[in-house]
């Protein structure tokens, strides 16, 4: 249960540091050698993500990300899981957006912490707060 505990703590972490542009919390979250895949794109390292996130909040006045309906599950130093995440944020031009999607994660326990060592976003819906954009109903086996 505590590892459980730690895991969901690194997911609401994560989360945070989004709303915040906290980059140095953030960048916390993840092991040393990881892989985001986001928006049709892999990154990878620390830096990699990290240079990552900072291009997708350069276009943005604010973004609050809300991490719920989490599923984990871990084995000795290694876990997965599941995150449906919720985004509101605006556009530096004044324009909302309002994003929906699912995270399928990989933990990995380094140096005595957890951390993502791979989460992959799937964008369900990007658009106006309105819904009156597409969505996207992600792959069967994510």
């Amino acid at each position: 249960m505590a590892d459980e505990r730690e895991v969901r703590n690194l997911v609401a972490r994560y989360a945070d540091a989004v709303s915040c542009r906290n980059l140095a919390a953030w960048a916390a979250t993840w092991s040393e050698e990881c892989e985001w895949s986001v928006l049709g794109a892999s990154h990878y390292g620390r830096e990699g993500v990290v240079e990552r996130l900072e291009q997708l909040l350069g276009g943005l006045d604010f973004v609050v990300q809300i991490a719920s309906g989490g599923i984990v599950e871990l084995e000795s130093d290694r876990g997965s899981g599941r995150w449906t995440i919720t985004e509101h944020g605006r556009f530096a031009n004044g324009n909302p957006v309002f994003t929906l999607g699912l995270y399928k994660d990989e933990y990995v326990r380094e140096k005595g912490s957890w951390c993502f060592s791979r989460r992959v976003f799937h964008a369900i819906y990007i658009g106006p707060p309105d819904m009156s954009a597409k969505a996207t109903l992600p792959p069967s086996d994510f």
